[in-house]
């Protein structure tokens, strides 16, 4: 990334992502309030909802990794070069998402 102003477009988009997943990350799950008799189908949803919300707070630890990385990689210079291969990374899909560490031909090969 040699243009200063994309490169402070692209840091100022990874800054305001990071600063959203910190918040969303910082949020408390509440845990399942007193239990009555009867309420087993109230329980049985609550510890639904909050292990989704749990998956979902973990999707967004790897995310808030993933973007803190990218800033990493602006400071370094590398940012643009995939990872894995050092090719560049398309512009399209960095535009897309701009934390992204590789190309999609390795990100097409790379174990799910």
């Amino acid at each position: 990334m040699a243009d200063d102003s994309a490169t402070g477009n692209v840091r100022a988009a990874l800054e305001a992502e990071a600063t959203r997943l910190r918040a969303e990350v910082g949020e408390p799950i509440e845990g399942p309030g007193q239990m009555t008799y009867g309420s087993q189908a109230a329980a049985a949803t609550h510890v639904f909802e909050q292990q989704r919300d749990l998956a979902m707070r973990d999707r967004e630890r790897a995310q808030l990794r993933q973007v803190e990385e990218a800033v990493e990689r602006l400071d370094e210079g590398t940012y643009g070069t995939c990872v894995s291969c050092g090719k560049p990374i398309a512009a399209e899909r960095l535009e897309a998402i701009p934390w992204v560490p590789t190309c999609i031909d390795c990100a097409r090969t790379a174990p799910r």
